[in-house]
């Protein structure tokens, strides 16, 4: 018998059907453990191609996504992961509060609703933190309305806060009340039709989406369009929607063209006399009736019509009237008037190079239509013909109606820059610190030719001084106090990066003496986060980063980098960054100056009557020098530094 259970064993053990993930989360645990975040998910990727009903893979694959700072794509691991396992609280924690900030309000509430009430003291916290301040909120709107506020901005707050809070009766009675206001408004039937469909109120959720499709805003048309069915309308919802929203051309003119398909043209006609007559007098309405009434012999009712529309200002329109009924047309087929609608029409569409083909065109017609090379201009530039656009801003600036020569100078302005053949330059940075009791003055000028390549020729000016000219310890450099004058190439700027080289002349203007003066390297700068002159608060991070080799101190290769992170605030008339900060600085040939690293409290501040690239630094530092042998100043020191940071560019 026992030979015989053997060989059983053997057969279900090898029966058995291997884990079709293992090889890639084996793979993926590895990476992790090296800290390769990116090979990480692509193995974890591949696992749950091989098993996508596994929980824990989605689970682990979101955690390694929030490793590397995408949120959005760890939520959608999350919520997966939650779909395949609904007790994992952890994992429902992790999505509800990624879905708090990604603005969810909503759906983070519901989860958090949940596993409160299960005793988790955690979601019991984060939900009163959600559900208080839009109690709060709700009240507040509710009495503003009742005090006489029975307008649709109060209207619709009031029903954004109730859909976040989950009173979906609420919120879709108020921004129907919001549309009414303001009936033109469309987008708001988008935010009425979502939380219709949320109360499975699906038919009443049709016909306003089928009205906000149908409105003449292409994103609100969108919006609508990804919430409805993937099929075309029934004439039933056509007519619902065009009971709801009357005043919706678009709308009604589809629903007449869809009766005249289905052979209904008694209906068909109806719909389109109504939108011929008074108050509508749409003239493709008009014209479309005219032909059916031409077609059918009845030529002088026809006529009525059709000279409407001959007499409109839609030339295109107009001369297809007059094909049908045999009179000589209007123009040319590529004149002025319709290269202009058909650059309208490629604009909405997305066909941009179609667009500036067209505008040209009509430019070439009307050359004194300013608002026409505005758009050439505009046109130009999302193309990133940047040249090109930068010629039509500034001759649309030059034109005579103040918005469109106001527009055009701005955008005229955003080009120069990068467009003029010579720019200009140049920074300042006058500070004083205590570790040095001295005031010091950093500053250069720079005239640049633009080549419109990656690498620019350039000269330069250069100013590095102090006040007190001299040190009481010869070893240690206060500053080079000098002007130095030099010519030089640099490189664009590619993701922060970028590299230059000079050779000049370094003038001390203390003794006269002149020196020759070779220096290049190569800088580096990130930032993150709300920036000082930025129209929001928040946090902010950013890293500066110098290789710089100079010749003139024995052909020393210094690397210095200053990094902060912090939070700006304050009203924009006033606006502050509270940072800390950590400074490193050493070189090759081992210097005692050049060598430090330090680290403490800071705050810059930038005024409203300041330039943008203008602002004040205080910092509070606390340092050490890294070598100590033959270190006159080999203690840690504490070091209060004050200055201003001024930058142009013509």
């Amino acid at each position: 018998m026992r030979f015989l259970i053997l060989p059983a064993v053997c057969c279900a053990v090898l029966a058995q059907t291997p884990d079709p993930a293992y090889g890639n989360l084996a793979r993926a645990y590895e990476s992790l453990t090296a800290r390769d975040y990116e090979s990480a998910v692509t193995s974890f990727q591949a696992a749950i191609h091989a098993a996508p009903d596994r929980a824990s893979i989605h689970k682990d694959l979101g955690y390694t996504y929030l490793k590397i700072g995408e949120n959005e794509l760890a939520r959608a691991q999350f919520h997966e992961a939650m779909r395949l396992d609904a007790a994992d609280t952890p994992v429902a924690l992790e999505y509800a509060f990624l879905c708090y900030e990604g603005k969810d309000k909503l759906e983070a509430r519901r989860i958090f609703d949940r596993l409160r009430k299960t005793g988790n003291p955690t979601a019991e916290q984060a939900f009163q933190n959600i559900d208080a301040p839009l109690a709060a909120g709700i009240a507040r709107w509710r009495e503003a309305i009742d005090k006489g506020a029975d307008d649709s901005g109060s209207h619709y707050e009031l029903a954004t806060l109730a859909e976040q809070r989950d009173s979906l009766e609420l919120a879709a009675e108020q921004f129907r009340l919001a549309w009414q206001r303001r009936p033109e408004r469309r987008e708001i039937l988008v935010d009425l039709g979502r939380v219709l469909q949320e109360l499975d109120r699906n038919e009443e959720a049709m016909a306003v989406l089928l009205a906000a499709s149908r409105s003449g805003d292409t994103r609100t048309a969108d919006m609508a369009r990804e919430r409805m069915p993937h099929r075309y309308p029934y004439v039933a919802e056509f007519r619902a929607a065009a009971g709801l929203d009357p005043q919706n051309v678009n709308l009604r003119r589809e629903l007449a063209y869809l009766l005249l398909e289905m052979g209904r043209s008694a209906e068909a006609e109806k719909e389109f006399r109504a939108l011929a007559d008074p108050p509508m007098n749409d003239l493709l309405s008009a014209a479309q009736l005219g032909f059916l009434l031409y077609g059918r012999g009845e030529k002088e009712a026809a006529k009525v019509l059709l000279d409407r529309v001959l007499a409109g200002s839609d030339t295109d329109l107009a001369n297809r009237v007059r094909a049908v009924m045999g009179v000589q047309q209007v123009g040319h087929a590529a004149g002025g008037g319709d290269a202009k609608q058909m650059a309208e029409n490629s604009l909405r569409a997305g066909y941009l190079k179609d667009a500036l083909a067209y505008l040209k065109q009509a430019h070439a017609d009307d050359p004194s239509d300013m608002e026409l090379v505005l758009k050439l201009g505009q046109t130009a530039n999302i193309l990133h013909e940047d040249r090109e656009a930068f010629r039509w801003f500034n001759q649309a600036r030059q034109g005579e109606d103040p918005a469109v020569a106001s527009a055009a100078d701005q955008a005229w302005r955003n080009l120069r820059q990068s467009e003029e053949p010579v720019r200009y330059s140049g920074w300042i940075f006058p500070m004083v610190s205590t570790r040095w009791n001295d005031l010091f003055g950093y500053g250069q000028v720079r005239t640049e030719l633009n080549t419109h390549t990656w690498i620019r020729p350039y000269v330069s000016i250069r100013l590095d001084a102090d006040s007190r000219s001299c040190s009481r310890i010869p070893d240690l450099l206060y500053s080079e106090t000098s002007i130095i004058l030099a010519a030089g190439l640099r490189t664009s700027t590619w993701h922060g990066v970028s590299g230059w080289f000079e050779a000049g002349w370094a003038a001390n203007y203390l003794n006269g003496h002149m020196l020759t003066d070779y220096r290049g390297g190569v800088s580096m700068t990130r930032a993150a986060g709300r920036s000082l002159v930025g129209e929001r608060s928040g946090a902010f991070g950013e890293v500066n980063a110098d290789a710089v080799f100079i010749s003139r101190f024995g052909n020393d290769f210094l690397v210095y980098s200053q990094s902060r992170a912090g939070y700006s605030m304050g009203p924009k008339s006033m606006r502050s960054q509270l940072f800390w900060s950590g400074n490193l600085t050493f070189d090759s040939g081992r210097q005692v100056w050049a060598n430090f690293m330090e680290t403490g409290l800071g705050v810059k501040v930038h005024a409203a009557f300041m330039p943008d690239s203008m602002y004040v630094i205080l910092t509070a530092v606390r340092g050490a020098y890294l070598f100590q042998d033959f270190n006159p100043l080999h203690r840690p020191y504490t070091d209060l530094k004050a200055g201003v940071w001024y930058a142009f560019a013509r």
